[in-house]
């Protein structure tokens, strides 16, 4: 691999029939890192798959047809994805605090574990949120990629 990174943009549309399209972007862009493992793959297309799902979420609760915009970066040392939309926000650091999953009180609750599997599936997640929408950024390790952080 060069040091310059590799990097694609795209747009989709807000919509649930676009994740396959988005989790095949993740594979593909991982699997240029030869030394990923097909689990390690596997995570961060869960975590990108979670935030994008929130962001096709954030859409439709704003009533909005923009498209929902993806940010794909490979470095020599890691994987970065940033999803952005432009839904209502929310401050992340308010979110009601859930049960651990394996708690069988967490069983009250439907929602609430995309933030959670983001982070415990990448190795860095950023989240900026305001009233015109929301950032994520996912990024794994690539010089580390045996271990989640």
């Amino acid at each position: 691999m060069t040091s310059d990174p590799t990097q694609f943009d795209f747009e989709i549309p807000a919509r649930p029939e676009y994740l396959s399209l988005v989790r095949s972007l993740v594979v593909e862009a991982a699997e240029m890192d030869a030394s990923l493992s097909r689990e390690r793959i596997e995570d961060f297309k869960v975590a990108v798959s979670e935030a994008t799902t929130n962001a096709i979420e954030a859409h439709a609760r704003a009533c909005r047809d923009d498209s929902i915009r993806i940010r794909c970066t490979l470095f020599d040392d890691r994987l970065e994805f940033h999803i952005t939309d432009r839904g209502y926000g929310f401050y992340p650091d308010q979110i009601q605090v859930l049960p651990e999953p394996d708690d069988p009180s967490r069983l009250n609750f439907e929602r609430g574990l995309g933030i959670y599997l983001m982070r415990i599936l990448s190795d860095k997640v950023e989240i900026q949120s305001g009233p015109d929408g929301t950032e994520v950024y996912l990024a794994i390790d690539l010089s580390n990629n045996n271990s989640n952080s």
